[in-house]
C-alpha cells in the first residue's frame, strides 16, 4: 500500500510539474524553478565547502588548483554557446584534498567541485579531467541537478510540492526544501537518460575547448578499474558506466575530432578565484598546436 501512495503522489507531481528542456527536449520534471534551484545550490555550495577550507583542504595545493581552473575555463565558454543565459552564472571550481573520494560534481548555477582522490587514483591527465567536468557541466546544463531536486522536493512534500512552490504563503517551506534539496540533488544517482544527455553534450564541450574525445572512453576505463581494485567509487555510485556507455562514448569519438582539431583560438571564460560566487568575464585563449593522438 505505501508504494502505491508513492507511487500515487509522484504521478501527481509530475502531471503538475513537466517542462520541456531547451538542450535536449526531453520532458522533465520541474516542480522548481531554476533560479531558485540555482539560489538554493549557492547557499549549499557554501556549506559544503566551509568545513574544508576550515580544516585546509580546500584549494590547498596551488598548482592542482591552477591546473584544475585552466581547464575548468576552457570549458565554459562552449557552455555558454549552448545556453547564452548561463554567461550570467556565478560559475566556480573548488578542489578538495581528499585522497580517498574519487568524485566530482557541479551544482545548478555552475557551482563545481572535484576531489584530489579522482585526479591522483586515476593519474588523470588534462583531456580526462575535461571529459570529467565537461560531463558535470553537462548536467548543470541539462537542468538535471533541478531535475533532481524536484524530485527530493516531492518525496519530502509529497503532492503539495507544486502548490507550495507556487504559493507565495509556503515561500519558507519552499525555501527550506530546496535548500536540502540541493545537496541531496548531487549524491543521487542519475537517470539512464540524464546520463546519457551529459556524457552527449560533455564530450562535445570537452572537444571544442581542445581537449582529445578519446579521454572520455580511457577516462572511464579508468574509473572501472578503481572502483574494481579499490571497492566502491564515489564518482560511479552516481554515474554507473557499463560498457555500452563506454561503446557509446567510443561511437561519438569521430564525430567530435573536427571540433579537437579546429585552429581556431580557444576562448577562455576567466573565474575569479578569490570566491567561490564569484563572476567571471571573457577572454581568448591561443590556439592549440597540432593535437597528439592518444
Amino acid at each position: 500500500m505505501k508504494k502505491v501512495l508513492i507511487s500515487i503522489v509522484v504521478a501527481a507531481a509530475l502531471l503538475g510539474g513537466c517542462e520541456t528542456n531547451p538542450v535536449t527536449g526531453r520532458k522533465q520534471l520541474m516542480i522548481l524553478p531554476e533560479e531558485t534551484a540555482i539560489e538554493s545550490s549557492a547557499k549549499a555550495y557554501t556549506e559544503m565547502l566551509t568545513p574544508f577550507q576550515q580544516a585546509g583542504k580546500l584549494d590547498n595545493n596551488p598548482a592542482v588548483t591552477a591546473r584544475v581552473v585552466q581547464i575548468t575555463e576552457r570549458l565554459i565558454p562552449p557552455a555558454i554557446a549552448y545556453r547564452p543565459e548561463t554567461k550570467d552564472w556565478a560559475w566556480s571550481v573548488k578542489v578538495i584534498d581528499d585522497p580517498k573520494v574519487v568524485n566530482a560534481w557541479c551544482m545548478a548555477g555552475g557551482k563545481m567541485a572535484i576531489y584530489t582522490g579522482l585526479i591522483n587514483q586515476l593519474q588523470a591527465t588534462d583531456d580526462e579531467i575535461a571529459q570529467v567536468m565537461g560531463h558535470e557541466i553537462a548536467h548543470a546544463l541539462a537542468k538535471h541537478q533541478t531535475e533532481q531536486m524536484s524530485r527530493a522536493v516531492v518525496t519530502q512534500l509529497g503532492v503539495n510540492a507544486v502548490a507550495i512552490f507556487t504559493d507565495a504563503r509556503y515561500a519558507a517551506m519552499a525555501q527550506q526544501a530546496a535548500a536540502g534539496a540541493a545537496k541531496v540533488a548531487i549524491q543521487l544517482p542519475n537517470s539512464r537518460e540524464a546520463e546519457s544527455e551529459a556524457d552527449r553534450i560533455g564530450i562535445e564541450l570537452a572537444a571544442k575547448a581542445g581537449y582529445n574525445p578519446k579521454a572520455a572512453v580511457t577516462l572511464w576505463q579508468k574509473m572501472a578499474k578503481v572502483s574494481g581494485s579499490e571497492g566502491k567509487s564515489d564518482f560511479l555510485s552516481t554515474h554507473p558506466a557499463p560498457e555500452k556507455r563506454m561503446e557509446a562514448l567510443g561511437e561519438l569519438v569521430p564525430q567530435m575530432m573536427p571540433f579537437y582539431q579546429d585552429k581556431a583560438e580557444r576562448p577562455v571564460f576567466k573565474l575569479k578565484a578569490s570566491a567561490p560566487a564569484a563572476q567571471s568575464t571573457a577572454r581568448a585563449a591561443p590556439s592549440r598546436p597540432d593535437p597528439a593522438p592518444i
